[in-house]
């Protein structure tokens, strides 16, 4: 009984972090699929902030971005509580300049701690298209 209380809680967990490991491959796909509008200068409240770890995958957390002239200037993370804390941390792209956003999502963001993650816009991304409603012909027909 123990044992098997303890695979399904194993399993739970394994499940839980294999979801989470693959939310900026699931993000990354709807924007190739569907495509982006254009990310206007303003703050953004409804970001995802995908963090890349270092042996492979990813987690996801809310957040809101600030983005001026089309760079990505200030970055908030959120708390479960629905706050927000600024991220002091200095940022910038590969060129150690401000990271600018293709499709809806940031090129990949460095910070001070070494830290890597993108920022996705997802109020940016197109909505699915329209497919036709298919009919169902009756047998008796």
């Amino acid at each position: 009984m123990k044992k098997s209380v303890l695979v399904l809680i194993l399993m739970f967990v394994g499940f839980t972090g294999f979801s989470q490991d693959e939310c900026f491959v699931k993000l990354q796909k709807a924007f190739d699929d569907r495509g982006a509008n254009s990310v206007a200068d303003d703050m953004h409240r409804n970001v995802i902030i995908s963090y890349f770890q270092e042996g492979g995958g990813s987690y996801c957390i809310s957040g809101k971005a600030r983005v001026e002239n089309g760079l990505i200037v200030s970055i908030f993370l959120q708390y479960d509580d629905n706050t927000y804390e600024l991220m002091e941390k200095k940022f910038y792209n590969s060129k150690k300049m401000g990271p600018t956003i293709v499709n809806g999502i940031s090129e990949m963001i460095f910070n001070a701690d070494g830290e890597k993650f993108k920022i996705v816009f997802i109020d940016a991304l197109k909505p699915k298209k329209k497919s036709f409603k298919t009919v169902e012909i009756p047998d008796d027909l």
